[in-house]
């Protein structure tokens, strides 16, 4: 199990002071290994990253949370792909756009609002419901937090409560996640994000400004974790266990297959897909400085927790840094199963 090429990248990240600290995860077959070095905050104090800690997932949250609450919704026939939105959210005006579109980041949400993060939320939701799709419906993949705010909303009318509650209730305890939640009980185990104007150091607080003003109601963001309850959701997406109570292995199969409805070839439901070589595999980011790849074919993994928006959320060196340990992992991986 040699991913020193992948560790030395991860290292990188602290070393050239793009994040204060990582904790990562590797699977590989049945072997997982996992490591934490840096620093959990800089200021107002240096304090050392620690072993457990949780993170803000950001939008991991689409993938571990709502993706899977409307894959059991769609397994249990209670909605369809080709649903419209409006259907469910009759205050909708593109009744041509569909669950699938919200799924694949197709919709070409298009509109604006202005003080957008500033508004209440009894303000905020009737803003979002008067967007519209645009020309590149279904055409273009436009990747927007609206598309899971509002299969989060079509969620909660189904099933009656708020999306990040039936998250909790239903997918978190389906898959064994027992760490995950929306609500850390203890924000000392907790790695901060930004320092705001007006609200100090966030820690245990979602950085999202939307999932702020949202809150039990945004399916975008708002999950916290440590990364053994990752790395195990990580292993279900493998098929190294598996939940047919929850949804069949058809259904999570269908996670790594080109779901865009012009097959444009990089997304499946709600993850994005790449291929390498002769097969798919799937990964996911979030703001906050996380990242799950999971190459099924391989039977590897990679969790990748950071927190890039520490100190200050303008942090672009970041980017490249990611790209680079992405390509690197997948390299090591395909090598390690050759």
């Amino acid at each position: 199990m040699d991913y020193s090429k992948t560790i030395a990248e991860m290292h990188r990240f602290v070393a050239d002071k793009v994040v204060p600290g990582v904790t990562y995860g590797i699977i590989d077959g049945d072997q997982t290994m996992t490591d934490y070095f840096g620093d959990q905050e800089l200021v107002p104090d240096r304090i050392l990253l620690q072993p457990h800690e949780f993170y803000d997932l950001a939008s991991l949250t689409k993938v571990v949370g709502t993706t899977n609450l409307i894959l059991k919704l769609l397994a249990d026939q209670r909605l369809k792909l080709d649903d419209s939105i409006s259907t469910y959210l009759p205050q909708w005006r593109s009744p041509q756009t569909t669950i699938r579109h919200l799924l694949t980041h197709t919709s070409d949400i298009v509109g604006y609002i202005p003080h957008r993060n500033e508004l209440p939320k009894a303000e905020l939701v009737p803003a979002i419901l008067n967007l519209t799709s645009g020309p590149d419906l279904e055409h273009v993949v436009h990747y927007q937090d609206y598309n899971f705010i509002f299969l989060g909303w079509i969620a909660s009318q189904i099933l009656g409560k708020p999306v990040q509650t039936l998250i909790s209730e239903r997918v978190l305890p389906a898959l064994h996640m027992p760490n995950a939640t929306f609500h850390p009980d203890d924000v000392n185990q907790v790695v901060p994000t930004a320092i705001l104007p007006g609200k100090g150091l966030l820690r245990g607080v979602v950085h999202d400004p939307k999932t702020r003003i949202l809150k039990a109601d945004c399916g975008a963001a708002g999950l916290f974790s440590p990364v053994e309850d990752l790395l195990h959701f990580s292993r279900w997406l493998l098929g190294q266990v598996d939940y047919p109570d929850f949804v069949s292995r058809q259904w999570v199969d269908q996670l790594f297959v080109d779901q865009t409805p012009d097959h444009l070839r990089s997304r499946s439901f709600g993850w994005i897909l790449r291929q390498y070589h002769d097969h798919h595999y799937i990964l996911h980011t979030g703001y906050t400085g996380t990242l799950i790849v999971v190459d099924r074919k391989a039977q590897q993994a990679l969790v990748f927790l950071s927190n890039r928006v520490h100190p200050d959320a303008t942090n672009q060196q970041f980017f490249p840094y990611r790209s680079r340990l992405i390509r690197t992992f997948i390299q090591d991986a395909n090598r390690q199963s050759e």
